[in-house]
């Protein structure tokens, strides 16, 4: 067969994904606190950009930009002092002749009548004001004043025990000793690092680590630097003065108490029914994690993205949280000033070019976002009326998949969109993902049941049991099942653990062993 060039024409379809569409993909996923470090830097680099002030009076007064709520708002900026250029300042100072001289000529200063009405006051130090911002005169209108300055900061686990460690240490040596203790703790408390190891980087013997880690387990909280639950609480009970010998057997055997083998631990305890019951209240009432108290990093209080409210009519108010939407404009004014006084062919106009089509995008992307998340919001809402109106026990099964072919998108972006936000209802504070549940089969082949409900009545059915009439697994499935959900014995089971909740005979033993304390 002879090799010959030919020329073909061919028409083929290929998805594309443009820098631009993927970022927008990356918007839609991300929190409120993320959009916002995003807007952040992306303000820095485009000077096209700029955030709406809280201040300006809603859409009414606002002199411009274009927001990803409403487009097609432009930037305009308001002038004048008063009608015609009156000046009032200046008409006074005019007919008052020597007026300005007046309060250097009588008494007419407010400082001992009224502090707080007193005019700007001279600094003390002039020198000194670019250092200190709290001095008089550092500032003018309280400009240099910064709040986070006089704000107490929260104490971290090792800045108490820092602070108590010279006190009980006067050794030099023992303090650095200490000082690796410290950095061995996580953030609960406990003593991750090995005593040996310890003893071996530092040159030390076994018996001196040993002897200041027995000394730092008096500090505060009680229960720091342990290396085991048992330990945690021995030193809790011990500065308590409640660590005798029964307390510390039943501290030592806390696997036992956790299988609720109170036989065994009577035996071992050398205790009665009444006494291991006031043991056991003892035991709640200490901290396992005596570390958790303090702060051991940032943290952020959840803001709804959607709030739900009921409306007159029996329906359903779906909105926007406003706090959560940053209002980007677009300083269209500064575009105009600018690209007059370039040429077109310069560098300079190229990149305010860029800037204009990335400011643009930006705010049809944030725009494209909100719409999105309302139309997701919107549809759970309509899916999820039954459980906004009665409650968690009528929540429906419900997928992607529904949601997606309901609003028209696919199921990735509904997934997307239901990653790490939070809608505000009636009924509390809820991930998006929380009324995404599986779905359970009828026993009696009607409507199928949320997994999350099913959940919520086997808790609810634990809960309200006798210490005479303890459910096992086989009688929650056939409560269930006369109540119209078909569950196996092992779904029962795996339900049971996810939510911390100890078997029949482990309940069974601590109910009674509790019925018993409280009728003696």
């Amino acid at each position: 067969m002879a090799l010959a060039a030919s020329l073909f024409l061919r028409q083929s379809q290929s998805l594309v994904m443009t820098p631009q569409l993927m970022q927008s993909i990356q918007l839609l996923q991300m929190t409120h606190v993320e959009l916002n470090q995003f807007i952040a830097q992306e303000l820095e680099k485009n000077p096209l950009l700029e955030i709406a002030s809280g201040d300006e009076g809603g859409r009414d007064g606002e002199q411009g930009g274009e927001d990803y709520a409403l487009p097609g708002e432009d930037r305009g900026h308001a002038e004048g002092g008063g009608e015609d250029g009156f000046q009032p300042d200046l008409y006074d100072s005019a007919t008052n002749g020597s007026a300005g001289s007046a309060p250097e000529t009588l008494d007419g200063g407010l400082d001992n009548v009224f502090p707080d009405d007193a005019g700007p006051r001279a600094a003390d130090a002039p020198e000194l004001i670019g250092q200190w911002k709290s001095m008089p005169g550092g500032g003018e209108d309280g400009e240099g004043y910064d709040l986070d300055d006089f704000v107490a900061t929260r104490k971290t686990l090792r800045d108490v025990l820092n602070e108590q460690i010279p006190f009980l240490l006067p050794d030099p040596v023992d303090r650095l000793v200490a000082q690796h203790l410290v950095d061995q703790l996580d953030d609960a408390g406990y003593l991750q690092g090995s005593t040996a190891e310890t003893a071996l980087r530092l040159g030390k013997p076994m018996a001196d680590i040993d002897r200041v880690l027995y000394r730092l387990q008096e500090l505060d909280p009680p229960g720091v630097f342990a290396r085991s639950l048992s330990e945690c609480l021995a030193i809790q009970l011990k500065a308590k003065d409640r660590l005798d010998p029964a307390m510390a057997v039943l501290v030592d055997n806390l696997e036992l108490l956790a299988r609720r083998d109170f036989a065994t631990l009577k035996k071992l305890c050398s205790v009665g029914e009444e006494d291991l019951v006031d043991m056991l209240a003892e035991i709640r009432k200490l901290d396992p994690k005596p570390g958790t108290r303090y702060e051991t990093g940032a943290s952020e209080a959840v803001v709804p993205d959607i709030v739900v409210r009921a409306a007159p009519d029996g329906t359903w108010h779906v909105e926007l949280n406003a706090e959560t939407l940053p209002r980007v404009l677009v300083n269209r004014d500064y575009y105009a000033s600018v690209s007059s006084r370039t040429s077109r062919d310069s560098a300079d106009s190229g990149f305010l070019n860029e800037c204009l089509q990335t400011a643009n995008w930006l705010t049809r992307s944030l725009d494209q976002r909100a719409r999105t998340i309302m139309k997701v919001a919107s549809e759970i809402v309509r899916q999820q009326d039954a459980f906004l109106m009665h409650g968690v026990d009528h929540l429906r099964p419900l997928n992607l998949k529904t949601v997606a072919e309901a609003i028209k998108m696919h199921e990735s972006t509904v997934s997307r969109v239901t990653s790490n936000k939070y809608m505000l209802t009636p009924r509390g504070l809820f991930e998006l993902k929380y009324f995404f549940t599986v779905s359970i089969g009828s026993a009696e082949g009607g409507d199928s049941h949320s997994a999350e409900s099913v959940r919520h009545r086997i808790r609810a059915m634990i809960a309200q049991e006798s210490p005479d009439a303890v459910l096992s697994d086989d009688d929650i499935v056939g409560a269930l099942r006369e109540g119209g959900v078909d569950l196996a014995r092992r779904t029962v089971a795996k339900y049971r653990e996810a939510m911390n909740i100890p078997s029949s005979v482990q309940r069974r033993r601590e109910k009674r062993a509790l019925a018993k304390a409280a009728t003696s």
